[in-house]
């Protein structure tokens, strides 16, 4: 009940209900191009999507034939795609619904691949041979329908509040790309595969995020809503939860100068991702990323997880209800530089704050400004440096070598709440 009185009071303010800043720069919604200070998107060229296009080059469509249509036409020109409806990508060619058994291989099946690589028998050692390949093929089949890339000087823009993205992957690859008002929803791997070696118990591991950045640039990511799609509730087996979801959204090999704001990404597990290798082979000097004003409600982990990247986390809200299905939400990775501000929390009684944080072989994390609700109390200032590095070894510094620049509002802390419930998400 504080909780709510607090935003509540926020509100009476007069304080929380102003317009995203973006907003302001045009009103058809496939015209509008990024403010010039919002984000690491902004820097050098900015991101201007497919503002420019022609109405020759500027479509709306409700399915995913003409989605993908609409997005192989005229490559490299400026280009706006509206959505209207649901569009469901687990379908065939003509737009009719697939299920997952139609993509099988025949040499596939779930109770045949159980049979074959459970562990007591198979043992730990990755599945391999023919029912592995055959899985493999099935994947492959599925990937052909639900993922769609997205390349260069391109627009994508829901219309009205319902715009929705079901069971599609969306693979953004180009350089100067917008996305908004979409509800990304429920992008599901019917073939999973066992990894006996992922963790000390094995785990099942999946394709498809619901919008991947593959080695992207200027990409601005703005009033989305990403989710499974409440299609989350799986069989286990070998003692593992069988997993069919993979990320919603993740920012890996390469990309770079990126925005994403205003956004609600809730009830999954593993968020969102920001570089996916150890190895430096594509990131070092890239995965420059803005993240403000966006809603991480019921996530497990990875808001975000960073690896390599100069990464701005500022103004963002966590809401976290069960301790049970969190692990943490910011990720300290191989020579991540974080630089975290304005953040607030909500987070039950029992959850240690020293677990808001994680090491994941990363040496240093900039976070101040930082507010905390635990339980029913008052939102408090907590030094979230100090109270990881009380709770965990080795320690993490707090100089990360830069400072952010690009940054069109940034707003204190205690009007986070209300400012991100009442702008965050489709249709605002």
């Amino acid at each position: 009940m504080r909780w709510k009185a607090f935003a509540g009071c926020l509100t009476l303010l007069g304080l929380t209900l102003t317009a995203a800043p973006a907003q302001a720069h045009g009103r058809d919604p496939g015209r509008v191009v990024l403010g010039a200070h919002d984000g690491w998107a902004a820097a050098t060229t900015g991101t201007t999507g497919g503002s420019a296009a022609t109405p020759g080059n500027t479509r709306t469509v409700t399915k995913r034939s003409e989605l993908a249509s609409a997005l192989a036409a005229n490559p490299g020109a400026p280009k706006i795609i509206y959505v209207r409806g649901t569009i469901e990508g687990n379908v065939d060619s003509a737009d009719r619904p697939a299920s997952c058994e139609s993509f099988a291989d025949p040499a596939y099946s779930l109770p045949a691949y159980l049979a074959a690589y459970d562990p007591a028998t198979w043992g730990r050692v990755p599945p391999s041979g023919p029912l592995e390949e055959a899985r493999e093929r099935s994947q492959a089949n599925q990937a052909k329908q639900v993922v769609l890339d997205v390349g260069p000087n391109t627009t994508i823009v829901g219309l009205g509040r319902d715009a929705t993205l079901h069971g599609l992957t969306l693979r953004v690859t180009g350089d100067n790309v917008i996305l908004r008002n979409l509800h990304f929803s429920d992008a599901h791997d019917c073939f999973p595969q066992w990894d006996p070696l992922d963790t000390a118990d094995g785990n099942w591991n999946s394709e498809y995020d619901n919008l991947d950045l593959v080695g992207a640039t200027h990409v601005w990511v703005d009033h989305n809503e990403f989710s499974d799609g409440g299609n989350d509730r799986q069989p286990s087996y070998f003692g593992r939860k069988y997993e069919v979801h993979d990320g919603l959204l993740d920012i890996v090999n390469g990309s770079d100068l990126v925005t994403v704001s205003y956004n609600r990404l809730h009830d999954h597990d593993k968020t969102m991702l920001i570089g996916n290798t150890d190895k430096p082979t594509y990131d070092v000097g890239k995965l420059r990323v803005t993240l403000h004003h966006n809603l991480f409600s019921e996530i497990g982990q990875r808001a975000p997880r960073v690896r390599y990247g100069q990464v701005h986390v500022y103004d963002n809200l966590y809401l976290v209800k069960d301790p049970a299905a969190y692990t943490y939400s910011l990720g300290v990775g191989v020579e991540s530089r974080i630089y975290a501000e304005n953040n607030v929390f909500r987070i039950p009684a029992a959850l240690p704050l020293g677990q808001l944080v994680h090491y994941w072989k990363g040496t240093v994390l900039h976070a101040t400004g930082t507010l905390v609700a635990q339980g029913n109390q008052w939102p408090r200032a907590v030094d979230l440096l100090a109270e990881y590095n009380a709770a965990n070894d080795p320690d993490l510094g707090a100089d990360v070598g830069w400072k952010p620049a690009l940054v069109e509002r940034l707003d204190p802390a205690w009007a986070v709440p209300a400012l991100v419930l009442a702008g965050a998400g489709t249709g605002r």
